[in-house]
């Protein structure tokens, strides 16, 4: 139950019971001034009693004696009624006291269950989310080892030429293209430690790249751009430090 209907019914409940008390006020205010009125009657008879005892006689003494003692008979009701009116009123106040409390425990268990759904539809989405995370970080991986088998596998031994592309969709970032990569553009990409590096920029595997035909060369794998190639070139192609060897010789 929202707040605004728990607050409305209690309005509701308590419409009433400002008049109410100003009834039972009312009537204790009335049953105090009778009470008063008596005792004045009282003391009038006490007064008259005391001042005339002499003259007085046995009848006239016992006449204004039964009269005092209904008189004080009269205020002892008078005072429980008031008493009860006092209760009455109390119990009255109480009740409603008694049915707030409720109403507030109910509200405050409403919000704590509310907050345990919210908790737990945010852990189920949070867990969604890493999970989610995780099978991306998998795919990702499978796809370097992927790519770093293809780069064993290539070896340079063979009198072939080799040129390797690295197509784009072959990696999971949207926002990568490698079909066409400068040099300087490398470090903005995702690169896993453990991968090996090539080329005279000594960066990983990407775009184009071009085999040196030396079987002794320790680099092996060049970027087009490092060694300025543009196409693949006829023929056998040595990198620059092989063709310095071989010039040498």
């Amino acid at each position: 139950m929202a707040a605004g209907m728990y607050l409305e019914h209690y309005l509701d409940s308590i419409e009433n019971l400002p008049f109410e008390l100003q009834r039972n006020f009312n009537l204790m205010r009335d049953l105090d001034q009778r009470t008063e009125d008596l005792k004045g009657q009282i003391d009038s008879l006490a007064k008259e009693y005391t001042a005339n005892a002499r003259t007085l006689s046995s009848e006239q003494k016992l006449t204004i004696l039964r009269q005092i003692q209904q008189s004080y008979s009269k205020c002892k009701e008078f005072g429980d009624d008031k008493v009860q009116l006092a209760m009455q009123t109390y119990e009255m106040v109480d009740k409603h006291i008694r049915r707030l409390d409720t109403d507030l425990a109910r509200f405050e268990a409403d919000l704590k269950e509310k907050q345990i759904e919210s908790t737990d539809y945010d852990s189920t989405s949070s867990k969604g989310k890493k999970a989610e995370t995780r099978q991306k970080e998998k795919k990702t991986a499978k796809t370097r080892s992927k790519v770093k088998s293809s780069d064993e596998d290539g070896s340079p031994k063979s009198a072939q030429k080799k040129v390797k592309l690295l197509q784009p969709g072959e990696f999971n970032s949207p926002a990568t293209n490698f079909g066409n990569v400068h040099p300087s553009d490398v470090l903005d990409m995702p690169v896993d430690p453990n991968e090996p590096t090539y080329c005279l920029c000594h960066q990983v595997s990407y775009g184009e790249m071009i085999g040196c035909d030396n079987t002794d060369c320790s680099i092996e794998w060049f970027h087009f751009a490092c060694v300025g190639l543009t196409t693949k070139p006829r023929g056998k192609w040595y990198c620059p430090r092989c063709s310095q060897d071989r010039k040498r010789k």
